[in-house]
């Protein structure tokens, strides 16, 4: 590639919100080059394993010993990554960091990042999100309400397609839906009971997920969802939304992208007489060449920690410690979401009823603790919700009684008896001395400075996890359920695969270093619109909102660009 030629922006990072960037800055007619540090990837043709059944795997899915050894922290998620799908997350062993406090950093290098293999629940935040730090004196206030935000999630949910159902709740806005997935017998049951026995406004609904449900809902390029369920494998019916099958297809077509795969980019060109970054630095991870690409407008979406990094390693003379750095912000503040702990139950009954396909999606309980003062709870501040599904258990449950035999083959044709779980996913709040930093000794394979994360649970993060179990039990026993059991497996901050934080928004540079536009607030050309944005966590899954505000910036980004102010 030309490495003199100037292009009108440049995108780092190709996943939720570099997809995004990519393709409103093309469609907005920016000449945008798009550099991303993995392999590439295409829609479908790259899927190896889309069509794939259990029994083509030797270890019934499961990785083999060797395997392991790549993706030891990778595996700490246990579901993920597995023979199926691990040519989607990274080898640990190409790709350390440094855990001063243990931080599960879960990551996919490849040209769509982790939408491809991403949960796809998506939520809005509402006014008590953006107002909580402000109201309760915590960290720095949003300079954004949700005013603000609600046409950019308007936009998002009516493009990626996004099915649930409207509720009516102020703490999670209703948005633009396709038709709701179906709650099974099951679910239903506890939907019922919960309304029924608690009356603070707590409520079972189907969770609202990334995927069309609508089959005469248009689409380019892109189906309805299968019900297959085979999501982190790659969709090549792209049922689900991926940057794979819309946004960036949807850049390409404008005829102004330019993709580059392979590239790390690890540094933003500052330029002291004219205070606007010029480009970035780049580094070719196949032959290890050293390269140099020019633009006027610059977006970081390289994931969270990524695009910290990559601002910590941008030094200047007027920028010793990191590029738009002048608050010490940067780095500070590291958020993610509680996971790993919630309850399972039996549930006795139903075993005349079954569901059809393999939905890929669960229901959902919203906030209800802290809204007001009936819902207050003591010892922590903010709140969780839940997300859970209940389904019939396999033949394996009752071999060892049955033995061999007639019997055996009998019953291993026949599901289970139903069980229920349900896994809690609460805020973490935004302590600055969570932070990550650069390693002073340690270097990847590339010559650049490994992270350091210093990042743990802290008082309010350890009593609101207690409550977290206490609240789903109490649920499931007020409905009837069986053998109920809370359970909490070890994890650390990171492994609900959520972080975000360090490169906060807010009112000025000097305790913030984005502004309201997602603007760094002194090098404007430069724009952060991944999870380091992110001023506090909320407990609602955050790629919605990553996407809404990379479409609300790279919009203003367009405008400022076509008026001049990027010259």
């Amino acid at each position: 590639m030309n490495q003199e030629e100037q292009y009108d922006a440049i995108v780092v990072g190709t996943g939720i919100s570099g997809g995004w960037a990519a393709k409103e800055l093309c469609e907005n007619g920016l000449k945008t080059l798009v550099l991303e540090r993995g392999r590439m990837v295409k829609h479908v043709e790259d899927y190896p394993t889309m069509n794939d059944d259990p029994w083509d795997y030797p270890l019934k899915g499961e990785l083999s010993t060797e395997d392991k050894k790549k993706y030891h922290v990778q595996n700490r998620v246990n579901w993920a990554p597995k023979e199926d799908n691990k040519h989607f997350f990274v080898n640990d062993l190409d790709h350390p960091y440094v855990e001063t406090k243990r931080f599960d950093w879960i990551r996919g290098y490849q040209v769509g990042g982790r939408s491809l293999t991403w949960g796809r629940q998506s939520y809005r935040w509402g006014d008590i999100d953006f107002t909580a730090n402000k109201r309760e004196g915590i960290s720095i206030d949003w300079p954004v309400r949700y005013k603000d935000i609600s046409p950019w999630y308007d936009k998002v949910e009516e493009y990626i397609g996004v099915s649930g159902e409207a509720l009516g709740l102020d703490v999670l806005p209703d948005g633009k839906f396709q038709p709701p997935m179906d709650l099974n017998c099951v679910e239903e049951e506890f939907k019922k009971a919960t309304a029924e026995k608690f009356d603070d406004g707590r409520l079972v609904t189907i969770g609202r997920t990334a995927h069309i449900t609508d089959p005469n809902a248009t689409f380019e390029g892109r189906g309805v969802c299968q019900n297959r369920n085979r999501c982190s494998r790659g969709c090549p019916f792209g049922g689900y939304f991926s940057s794979n099958s819309s946004t960036l297809p949807a850049a390409e077509r404008t005829g102004n992208m330019t993709l580059r795969a392979n590239s790390i980019v690890h540094e933003v060109i500052y330029d002291d007489k004219t205070m606007k970054a010029t480009g970035v630095r780049v580094i070719d991870t196949e032959t290890h060449e050293k390269l140099e690409f020019k633009a006027k407008v610059i977006f970081l979406c390289a994931s969270a920690m990524a695009s910290v990094g990559i601002l910590m390693q941008s030094k200047s003379e007027r920028f010793p410690n990191g590029l738009g750095n002048d608050s010490d912000a940067l780095g500070r503040g590291i958020m993610d979401h509680h996971y790993k702990l919630g309850a399972r139950a039996k549930v006795e009954g139903h075993l005349n009823k079954y569901y059809k396909g393999r939905r890929a999606n669960g229901f959902y309980i919203p906030r209800f603790v802290n809204l007001d003062a009936k819902t207050k709870r003591e010892g922590y501040i903010r709140g969780f919700g839940y997300q859970g599904t209940a389904s019939r258990n396999d033949w394996s449950a009752s071999v060892a009684e049955m033995g061999y035999g007639k019997e055996l083959k009998d019953e291993i044709l026949k599901p289970g008896h139903w069980e229920i779980g349900v896994t809690g996913f609460g805020e973490f709040l935004p302590h600055d001395d969570n932070r990550v930093t650069l390693s002073a000794t340690e270097k990847d394979k590339w010559g650049l400075p490994q992270l350091d994360f210093d990042v743990e649970f802290k008082e309010n993060e350890l009593n609101m996890r207690k409550d977290i179990k206490k609240e789903i039990v109490a649920m499931f026993k007020a409905a009837g359920f069986k053998d109920v059991e809370p359970y909490e497996e070890p994890s650390g901050p990171g492994l609900g695969i959520h972080e975000m934080g360090g490169a906060r928004m807010g009112h000025s540079p000097k305790t913030s270093i984005v502004n309201k536009h997602n603007q760094i607030h002194t090098v404007p050309n430069v724009y952060v619109t991944d999870g380091a944005f992110m001023t506090s966590s909320n407990c609602v899954n955050p790629s919605l909102t990553y996407m809404a505000f990379t479409a609300r910036a790279a919009n203003h980004a367009a405008k400022e660009f076509k008026a001049g102010k990027f010259s």
